[in-house]
Parts: structure tokens; sequence; C-alpha cells
């Protein structure tokens, strides 16, 4: 008999640290606005806004002369929380190249104490835990504050008082679900995101900051002026009475169209005006969106079939094709093992097939069509817990018992699920993520002695030809910044790349080399064939902290943010010289940096492309009502 994966996650923290300011015109950041008293620590969230009529786009916000900032002492970081993210266990940092030793490679997962289970392992009515394909994802774990010089991952023991506070409340509300995202469009128009976001077309790149295929000709230049303004903001949805949060995972790019996922709709926004152009209505949330787009710019995703309630939250029964320059939805389609509807909890595209895996199996559907390729294989102590797609379909299919798992990574036929090649991992990892498909790179916690929430100890590279292992690549949690959700999200990863057969990767945040204390880290790189680091370095500079994107041609995208005083940065990293080239670079007003900056790369979803850059949260909360402060769902910005 299968054991039953640990006990619960905590419900997610009150959004709001250091919350954007009331803007002074529908739609536009308030410009250098005063800081409030009590500024540095925890301010209580703003109330969810009610999505307002779209406004005009927004003037170019003119940064002051000087920038405003705490005059007590020296320079401290603005309040930074991921308002819409959910940095995951704190750790100290090691001393930067001191790889650590791994856990036993193969060895046993341990359950975590309860109430305590570690990242990568389903809390209370997720799916596996009880009953496979009938759980609902919880909340997450509540956001911690980062640390001055932008990103930190410590917080001290009053913020950790007020946490527990709030998350026994939370629990006692229930009826919260929370899906983080990051994603990443896959392909042709290469604009994938960072975690949570994705962009592109499918067949081209790899999953959400990460990217696969052959190297092109990068398509993003700098501008003329590389300044940028922004151009239009979505306040946070209102939650329904009686929920804690709703999921709004899920956004996409078209050349002409951003989409993003609301409470139950999928909305269309001009891309450069931020005026809605359609909305999908859905009867439910939407659970998760794939982070892939066609040639003929459609996507998945997964929903609801209602809206959740306390006492019936619903599963995420339903995947979805998107028509996102229509605005329609193409289909929708469900799937059962046995007689059981099916609770999918991740979605991919590949080859015109959408495939959905879950804790009962996966199923396949054509996207033109919605006809069923595939159900479930149950024939065996296997299935098909997830999928990889983008250039190739890629399945984890999870064989064996609860700490006797064994992976296998099974590269196949998008039109018939037959097996093409297969790599089995060594048992006892229980979750893996799908970094790219082509090459084929897979992330795990081998041993969970990934103690940093990362869900990383490991990088497999692996040969889509032979389904050999071509090399193993340790990445400690104390060196290297990467994330990744090996549960259900199969391609949930962030602050890593891949591309010209490299592996690209953030490094933890150490003390930078200047006199102000900030933070900074850098980018570096690992050949996938030897699974040695090639040498190459990109400073994200003294306050700056660097995340990798996605590729664009044979560069890397990267998002930098910014200290206290300035905007984030867009940057091409050069993938042979490293040379660095500014594409973009936000105002340095407060009040837009107080927003742009709680759209932590680690969980939010950031896309870029053509010069346009959109950031959104992945979840909407009712932890606002004691503050009259703007919480925004969406924040774009664009260079002329």
């Amino acid at each position: 008999m299968t054991q039953p994966p640990p006990p619960p996650n905590q419900p997610p923290q009150q959004p709001g640290f250091g919350p954007p300011q009331q803007p002074s015109a529908p739609g536009g950041p308030e410009l250098n606005k005063a800081p409030e008293p009590g500024y540095g620590y925890p301010q209580t969230p703003a109330a969810p806004q009610t999505p307002p009529t779209p406004a005009a786009p927004q003037p170019p916000v003119t940064p002051p002369s000087a920038p405003q900032g705490p005059g007590y002492g020296y320079p401290q970081q603005p309040p930074a929380a991921a308002g819409y993210g959910y940095p995951g266990q704190p750790q100290q940092p090691g001393a930067y190249g001191q790889p650590q030793q791994p856990g036993a490679y193969g060895q046993p997962q341990q359950p975590g104490a309860y109430g305590q289970p570690g990242y990568g392992q389903p809390g209370y009515g997720q799916p596996g835990y009880g009953q496979p394909g009938y759980g609902h994802p919880q909340p997450p774990t509540m956001p911690m504050q980062p640390q001055p010089g932008g990103g930190g991952k410590k917080f001290n023991a009053q913020a950790a008082i007020i946490v527990s506070a709030v998350a026994a409340i939370a629990l006692i509300v229930g009826g919260g679900v929370w899906y983080a995202s990051s994603s990443g469009k896959d392909d042709d128009k290469n604009t994938t995101a960072g975690t949570g976001g994705t962009g592109g077309k499918d067949e081209k790149s790899g999953g959400t900051g990460g990217t696969g295929g052959t190297s092109s000709e990068a398509k993003e230049k700098a501008p003329a002026d590389t300044g940028s303004k922004v151009l239009f903001q979505v306040p946070a949805p209102k939650v329904p009475k009686g929920t804690t949060s709703i999921p709004t995972s899920g956004s996409w790019l078209t050349d002409t169209v951003y989409a993003k996922s609301g409470i139950a709709e999928v909305v269309g926004y001009d891309r450069a005006k931020g005026t809605e152009k359609w909305t999908v209505d859905l009867p439910g949330p939407v659970c998760e969106g794939s982070g892939r787009v066609t040639e003929d710019n459609k996507t998945a995703i997964i929903f609801k079939p209602a809206m959740p309630t306390k006492t019936d939250p619903q599963s995420c029964t339903q995947v979805a094709v998107i028509d996102l320059e229509a605005g329609k939805q193409v289909w929708a389609k469900s799937a059962k093992s046995g007689t059981m509807p099916i609770s999918f909890s991740n979605v991919t595209i590949s080859g015109g097939t959408v495939a959905a895996g879950s804790t009962s199996g996966g199923a396949a559907w054509e996207v033109a069509s919605g006809k069923q390729l595939w159900a479930p294989k149950t024939s065996d102590s296997c299935y098909d817990s997830g999928y990889g797609g983008g250039e190739k379909l890629v399945a984890v299919r999870k064989c064996g018992t609860y700490e006797q798992r064994q992976l296998h990574i099974q590269t196949i036929d998008p039109k018939t699920g037959k097996v093409i090649t297969e790599y089995k991992m060594d048992e006892g990892i229980e979750y893996a993520s799908v970094v790219s498909t082509d090459p084929l790179v897979v992330a795990a916690d081998v041993g969970e002695s990934a103690d940093d929430g990362s869900g990383i100890s490991d990088f497999f590279s692996i040969d889509n030809k032979t389904g050999k292992l071509r090399t193993r690549i340790s990445a400690p949690g104390e060196e290297y910044a990467a994330r990744c959700d090996g549960i259900y999200k199969l391609e949930k990863c962030s602050g890593l790349a891949v591309g010209e057969d490299r592996l690209y990767i953030a490094t933890e945040e150490h003390e930078g080399g200047g006199e102000s204390y900030s933070q900074t880290n850098e980018v570096v790189a690992f050949d996938l064939a030897t699974g040695k680091q090639t040498g190459q370095r990109a400073d994200a500079g003294d306050g700056y902290t660097i995340t990798p994107l996605r590729m664009d041609g044979g560069n890397i995208l990267a998002y930098k943010r910014p200290p206290y005083d300035k905007g984030g940065q867009i940057v091409s990293i050069d993938g042979g010289t490293f040379k660095q080239t500014t594409l973009m670079e936000n105002p340095a007003t407060e009040a837009v940096r107080d927003v742009e900056t709680r759209m932590s790369p680690d969980y939010a979803e950031i896309l870029f492309s053509q010069g346009g850059l959109y950031m959104s949260g992945v979840y909407a909360s009712d932890f606002s009502s004691a503050s009259d402060e703007k919480e925004y769902l969406v924040i774009a910005f664009g260079t002329s």
C-alpha cells in the first residue's frame, strides 16, 4: 500500500510587506510619496481592489532629480516583499564557490515533521494525499521580507512570530488555494518567462526560465533610449467572500496581446495600452496555465468546474485550449481514471498535443480538435505524474511506492504516447522537474539534501536519443539560487535558462564589494556534456541581483532586481563573451519601485519581449482589509 505524502503546507502569508503606494491617478503610480511611519517593517496589506474599467494609457513616469530614500543612517532597502510570491525557507548562504556535500545519491526521502513539509511535498488536500486526484493545492507558505539590497531571503524573529500568527488564522479560515507561477512561453517568439511567466511559441524553447533547441540569432535589441515608462497597471482582483486566496497563475504574450489569468477568467490586454481586448469567462479559477504557446497563438490551462467554497474546494478537472488572438475558448475536456474524474496538476504543449499529468496518471488531446489521444496508463504500478513540452514531449513517470519510488524520464511520441527513450533515476528520488526537453535537463532534490526550499540539489543532463545520462551537476542550495517545484508544476523553475548545450544558473546572494553593505550575485554557466563550469560569469553589479529568464537565440535574457534607489533592468548576456547589454531600465521613483519589487523573480511571472516587460502575481488574497493601500496584479513597462 502506498504510504501518503507528508502533512500539510502552511497557508499563505498575508501579502503586503512594503505595499505599493496609492496612485494619484487611476492606473498610474504615485510619485515620490514619503515613507509612512514604521518604514522598513512589514506593513498591513492593502485591500484587494476590484479591477476597474481599464484606464487610458498612463503618461511616462518622470524620475525625481535625486533618489528619495530614508534619511536616517545609511540607506536601507524599501520593503520589497514578494506580495504575489512566496520565498522559501531562509538559508544562510555558504561561501561562494564552496561546494556542499550532497545527500547520498538515491537515498529514500524522509517525510518532514508534521506541519513542516519540505519544499516539493504535498500538503493535506493536495493530489496525492489520502485520495489521489481529488485533492486541491493548499495556499503557499508565508512570504518573507527581503533584506536590504533587493531580494534577500532572510527574515527576523519578529517577522516569524507575525507569520506564525497569520498562518494559524489562515488555517482556521481555510478554503484558500494557491499555485506558484512561473512558467515560460517557450518558443519561436522566445518570450519564455522566469518563474512565473512564459511566452513564446511551442516547440522552440524550454519551460519556465529555461529553453532548449538549437541556437539562432538574438531578436531582442537595445533601443536608443533604454529608459522605460509604466505602460499600465492592473489592480489586484477581489477574492470571493469566504475565500482566503485564489490562484491567478498564467500569463502569455503574442505580437499584440498580453493575456493574464484573473479570478475565473483569462483577460487579453493590448500589450502597449493595457486596454481590455477580450475576456474568456470560466466557471471556476484557473489552477495552472501552460507556459507553451503554439505557432497560431493557442495555449492550454487547467481550471475548476465551479468556484470553491469552504465545504467544497473543487478539483482541477478541466483542461482547456485558449486562442490568445481571438480571445475564445477552443475546447474544454476532462478525463477519468477508472470511474473517477482526474484532478490535474500540470499541463503543457508539444507537437500539436496538450498533455496533462496528475497523481492519477496523465492524458492528452489534440490542440486543434480536442480529440483524446491517450488516457491514464494504469495497467501497472506506474503513472505519468507530469509532462515537459516544447521541442520534445517528456513524461515523468512514477513507479513504486512512497520512499521506494523510481522516476522514469521518458521522451515520448506526442501523437501516441509511445516511449522513444527512457532514463531511470535512482530509487528514492520522489520528485523531478523538467528544466528543458531539448537538450533534456531534469532537476531533482536527491536525498532531500536541498534543505533551502529550492527543490534542487542536482541537475541531470540526459541524451534524448539514447536515454543515457550524459552528466550530473551538483548544485548545492547554499551556492545557487535556482528553484523548481517538482511536485505538481514540473516545468516551473526559476533562476536558470538552458541553451547552447549549457545550463545558465544564478548564484545565491552574497555581500557586494561596495561600501553600501548591499547584496549581489552572478550568473554562471555549466557545460551539459561535461558537467563542469565554463568559467563564464555575469555579475549583477553592487546592490542588484540577477535572474536568468530565458534564451534569446544564443544570448541569455536576465532580470536585475534593483537596489533601494534604482529601477529594475533587463539585460542581454552574450552567450560567448558574457558581455551584458542593457535593454531596459525602469523608473527609480519610490512608488514604481514598490510595485516592481513586490514581483519577486522567484515566484512572479516575468515576461519580456519586443521592448515590453510584464510582471504579474500568481494569486489574489483577501489579506488586505486593514489597509487602503492599493495592490496590483500586473505592472507593465515599455521603452520608446
